[in-house]
């Protein structure tokens, strides 16, 4: 293991834990100050690119990436520090899942690390500031980068009235998105996953993608042009359960091809249990999504599906307790264009961005 991550797992890690009483969410809310108070000083941006960034950009789907590693939708929910993130070596960041009301998600605790596993296990809920928060403070800054932004459903939005919710949510924020992600995998919102239902889907995605056109008209006026030019319609994501049997997902892809997604992200946290270390097996009963390397095989696998069940034609962003180089190509060779990482940033710091991003530019 490298000098900086050793220094990270043995000596930082454990301090951030110290000092936050052991409490993961702590940790997490500490970590994004320190981030936010970086996305004020952009003199402390400079040194810290120049020491971590992989420039390698390529372009999936119709957009420009930085490089092939994304940081994942969880972290920065509220877009507090979207100048650091690139800083530290992401070719693309994913903010949110943000919902058009603001909510305070479930209760706590409501994020425990399992560091013998390398996982994390979270039912945080979707806990973030809502749409029109994100939307004001994109207006008044939005920083250069590959800009993602995850949606979902309100938790106090009924099912039938789900379509709805993601259409404002949508409105509000898909103008300063590079892509936008439809999150209908979360285990940790009552019946979200329901919305993965062909029928279900079919019509929220059919309802985004005729909003995303008017984008589009609208952003084409802008540039000048009298008729809807599609290049400027936002493209839009679909974000996949790992627990969804193959038939299940065979037609939520059917679904996605007919309507005309622009990809995939695979894949969200999974409510297995498998993998866990001996000595953390008394996390099993904690309810929510977990996260990290137990996930791993799981992820690469439905990457491969979906890539077979296309044959291709979907772009695809592999997530899913990817941490080494070995990590990434497997993900790739399954089929990913891109990845994202999110756990083992979190668990092992940046150098883990830099590897990934280096073996697979």
């Amino acid at each position: 293991m490298p000098l900086l991550s050793r220094l990270y797992d043995d000596l930082l890690r454990p301090a951030l834990y110290s000092v936050s009483g052991g409490d993961a969410e702590q940790v997490h809310a500490r970590t994004l100050r320190l981030m936010a108070l970086a996305e004020r000083r952009p003199e402390l941006l400079a040194p810290l690119r120049s020491r971590w960034a992989t420039d390698a950009p390529v372009e999936v789907g119709g957009v420009r990436f930085g490089n092939r590693v994304g940081l994942a939708a969880g972290m920065d929910k509220d877009g507090r520090a979207l100048s650091v993130w690139p800083a530290l070596g992401f070719g693309f960041v994913e903010v949110g899942t943000v919902t058009r009301h603001p909510q305070p998600g479930n209760d706590r605790p409501r994020l425990f690390t399992l560091p013998k596993s390398d996982a994390v296990i979270n039912r945080m809920g979707f806990n973030n500031a809502g749409a029109d928060a994100l939307a004001d403070r994109l207006d008044a800054h939005r920083p250069a980068g590959t800009l993602g932004i995850s949606i979902g459903k309100s938790k106090v939005t009924p099912l039938g009235e789900a379509v709805e919710d993601y259409r404002y949510s949508f409105g509000r924020l898909a103008r300063h998105a590079d892509y936008v992600a439809i999150n209908v995998s979360s285990p940790n919102t009552p019946g979200l996953r329901e919305l993965q239902d062909k029928g279900a889907l079919r019509e929220i995605l059919s309802a985004l993608r005729s909003d995303s056109a008017a984008v589009g008209r609208e952003a084409g006026r802008d540039l000048g042009h009298e008729a809807h030019d599609a290049a400027h319609a936002v493209p839009i994501w679909v974000k996949v359960a790992p627990d969804l049997t193959e038939p299940a997902l065979a037609e939520l892809l059917a679904v996605c091809l007919d309507v005309g997604v622009a990809g995939i992200i695979a894949t969200n946290t999974t409510l297995s249990r498998s993998g866990l270390d001996q000595t953390e097996l008394s996390y099993a009963a904690q309810p929510g999504g977990l996260s990290g390397a137990p996930l791993r095989a799981r992820a690469v696998e439905v990457v491969r599906f979906v890539h077979d069940e296309t044959a291709g034609a979907l772009p695809i962003i592999g997530v899913g307790g990817l941490r080494s180089a070995d990590d990434a190509l497997a993900m790739r060779d399954a089929g990913a264009s891109l990845v994202q990482v999110y756990t083992a940033f979190a668990l092992h710091g940046p150098m883990v961005v830099r590897e990934l991003a280096r073996a697979l530019a």
